[in-house]
C-alpha cells in the first residue's frame, strides 16, 4: 500500500457521470504554491481543469458532489514525463539536427514543432491504453 506522502490529492467536484467514466473539476488551490508534488502534478498551474476518470462501481456518485481525487506521484510523473519531457526532448533533438544539416533556423525550428504533430496523434491513438496505466482513487 501507498503511504500518503506518495499521494498527490486534488478537491474536485462531480460534473458528469456515464457508466463507465466520472468527470470532475479539479479545483486548484492556493494551496497547490507549497505542495511538495506540484512539479509532477501540473493542476496548480491552472485555475480549473476537468479530469475524466474511470467510475468506481462500488461508490454512487451526484453531479455537483464534492470528491477527492488521489493518484500515486510515480504516476503523476509519468505523466509529466508523456506530456512535457519527451515533447521538449523531440523538439530539441529534431532542432539540432536541422541546424547541423545546414538547415535555415527558421524552417528548422518550423520542423520542430510539426515532429511533435506524430507524436501527440501517437498519445491521442493510444490514449485508452494510457488511461489503464493512471489509477485514480475517489472518495
Amino acid at each position: 500500500m501507498t503511504n500518503e506522502s506518495n499521494i498527490i490529492s486534488h478537491e474536485g467536484i462531480v460534473t458528469k457521470i456515464t457508466d463507465d467514466e466520472l468527470e470532475i473539476k479539479i479545483l486548484a488551490q492556493s494551496a497547490c504554491a507549497a505542495c511538495h508534488a506540484k512539479s509532477a502534478c501540473g493542476i496548480g498551474e491552472q485555475a480549473e481543469k476537468i479530469l475524466t476518470v474511470p467510475r468506481p462501481k462500488d461508490k454512487d456518485f451526484a453531479i455537483m458532489q464534492k470528491v477527492n481525487v488521489r493518484m500515486a506521484i510515480g504516476q503523476g510523473n509519468k505523466a509529466a514525463v508523456l506530456a512535457y519531457l519527451i515533447p521538449i526532448i523531440l523538439l530539441l533533438a529534431v532542432l539540432f539536427v536541422c541546424l547541423g544539416l545546414g538547415i535555415s533556423e527558421g524552417i528548422s525550428a518550423l520542423l520542430s514543432v510539426v515532429a511533435l504533430i506524430p507524436y501527440y496523434i501517437i498519445l491521442y491513438l493510444r490514449r485508452d491504453k494510457l488511461k489503464q496505466k493512471f489509477e485514480y482513487l475517489i472518495d
